[in-house]
């Protein structure tokens, strides 16, 4: 052991996280009084028993998701199985958190609130170490420890909210989060004394374990570009109503793209963020949103292979915007208020305005400050209808 990874097993979470945010989080609860014996757990459950589970816990904040890893740590996979089968984690409460850092619970005695100067000593000892391959990035899920001895996990875990790479080949990561990592966050920014300790019980009100669903297709992955061609896009603004066609015959990723990106909402809340009169307006640009991304529309974020084609850049053509990469355009658009053949094959047209070409001009003729609107211009909402 070095010297630096003992200094990180000695310190508490909140000696970490002091002035770090989100960086150095050290799952350490305070030490137990030695048992006369430990008792481990070995697993008795076949290979089949323990794959393709997930864990789903529902918290007092939200719900968290696990994909459970037989293949990296099956032991302690089939202990949290068990456990949780048991009903061990109901009722119980995430006991320390460091904001953006990590969230810590599973602890038994967590149940008894009369317990709560114990809480960080329960449920330990039953699970040797298991060495494994995995890091501590974003959403991995370990086994607590107490300082200095490997050979001491049982059922406290933690959840990574952010990257922690001075935990790797530390502790054993079982599981990593499939969805809820923005309950996760939530909880990490909960109110806490200088310990860690959450002033209001966020409780794990039932843990359930389940086969892990068959993955589904993504949202306008199947339809042919006959299909995709019948879908139109209302945007509602805040100047009026916006009516889009598309041409998947000419860019069907960038269409998928947007349909489904619409479809979960992520343009809803944007503004019209850029405007230059004679040229174009663009949206859907994610820091003008008013509110953050939930999980499920992170998700479909992504960049996408350029498209281009010979549409000309007319006014109305609904065109993806990007940066210097050609590779580099995700969820901002604008629509073209004036031919523009400097546009042409240098951005992938995919759309064009078949009703609200006047609120078009009336966003174009906005107010504006260099280029961005003074009063802003949002996207209450954009929904999907199909044609016969």
């Amino acid at each position: 052991m070095t010297f630096l990874l003992a200094l990180l097993l000695m310190f508490t979470p909140a000696d970490q996280a002091r002035g770090q945010r989100g960086r150095g989080a050290t799952p350490a609860p305070a030490p137990a009084p030695a048992p006369a014996g430990p008792q481990f757990f070995v697993s008795t459950m076949s290979p089949a028993e323990i794959q393709n589970k997930q864990a789903v816990i529902e918290t007092s904040m939200g719900t968290i998701v696990l994909d459970l890893m037989a293949d990296a740590a099956p032991n302690h996979v089939a202990h949290f199985i068990t456990r949780a089968r048991e009903g061990a984690y109901d009722g119980t409460i995430f006991h320390r958190v460091i904001s953006l850092g990590i969230i810590q619970g599973g602890d038994p005695l967590s149940k008894d609130p009369s317990k709560a100067d114990q809480y960080g000593t329960g449920g330990l000892r039953t699970l040797r170490f298991e060495p494994n391959a995995e890091k501590h990035t974003r959403g991995a899920v370990s086994a607590v420890l107490i300082p200095n001895n490997r050979d001491s996990a049982g059922s406290q875990f933690f959840i990574c909210v952010s990257d922690q790479p001075a935990l790797d080949g530390n502790y054993t990561v079982f599981a990593r989060v499939a969805e809820g990592m923005n309950v996760a966050a939530r909880i990490s920014q909960a109110m806490a004394d200088a310990r860690g300790a959450p002033a209001e019980r966020i409780t794990m009100n039932k843990v359930t374990i389940r086969d892990k669903p068959a993955p589904v297709p993504p949202p306008f992955s199947t339809e042919t570009v006959d299909d995709l061609s019948k879908y139109r896009a209302t945007l509602e603004t805040t100047l009026g109503r916006i009516v889009l066609e598309f041409f998947p015959d000419r860019a069907p990723n960038h269409v998928r793209n947007f349909l489904r990106l619409a479809q979960v909402g992520v343009f809803d809340g944007t503004a019209f963020h850029r405007v230059v009169k004679g040229f174009v307006i663009q949206g859907g640009f994610l820091p003008s949103r008013n509110q953050t991304l939930d999980e499920k529309q992170e998700a479909w974020v992504q960049n996408l292979q350029p498209e281009f084609n010979d549409t000309p850049h007319d006014k109305g053509i609904l065109s993806m915007a990007r940066l210097a990469d050609p590779a580099s355009a995700n969820t901002s658009f604008f629509i073209v208020t004036a031919r523009s053949q400097v546009l042409d094959r240098q951005y992938t047209a995919f759309g064009r305005v078949v009703e609200g070409i006047d609120v078009v001009e009336k966003i174009e003729n906005t107010p504006v400050n260099g280029e961005a609107p003074v009063t802003r211009v949002e996207v209450t909402k954009v929904t999907l209808s199909k044609q016969p």
